[in-house]
């Protein structure tokens, strides 16, 4: 079955980096747009990312449009997000999701806070 499993959250001071990722298996990885997500205390959960299955083509939401970067390894069925330049506001719990065969898939999270 689908799992996705993130890893690389934790503390960060204001300005500092991290790098998320989300091992995948279950499905055929390459196929597939790989997306991450965030939900942060008391907030809906919000797009952050997505890249394509080749990774040629990202996007991005407009909060994190700069300072973050999604890629990915399709040798490894692994998604990244290098997160820099972290604000107090990007602190959340952070999911990479797949929606495959028609359902929407999500991994357990990894909780990212930027906080001094």
């Amino acid at each position: 079955q689908v799992q996705l499993v993130e890893s690389g959250g934790g503390l960060v001071q204001p300005g500092g980096s991290l790098r998320l990722s989300c091992a995948a298996s279950g499905f055929i990885f390459s196929n597939y747009y790989m997306s991450w997500y965030r939900q942060a205390p008391g907030k809906e959960r919000e797009l952050v990312a997505g890249i394509i299955n080749t990774g040629g083509t990202r996007n991005y939401s407009d909060s994190v449009k700069g300072r973050f970067t999604i890629s990915r390894d399709n040798t490894k069925n692994t998604v990244y997000l290098q997160m820099n330049s972290l604000k107090p506001d990007d602190t959340a719990v952070y999911y990479c999701s797949v929606r495959h065969r028609g359902n929407w898939y999500w991994g357990q999270g990894t909780q990212v806070t930027v906080s001094s």
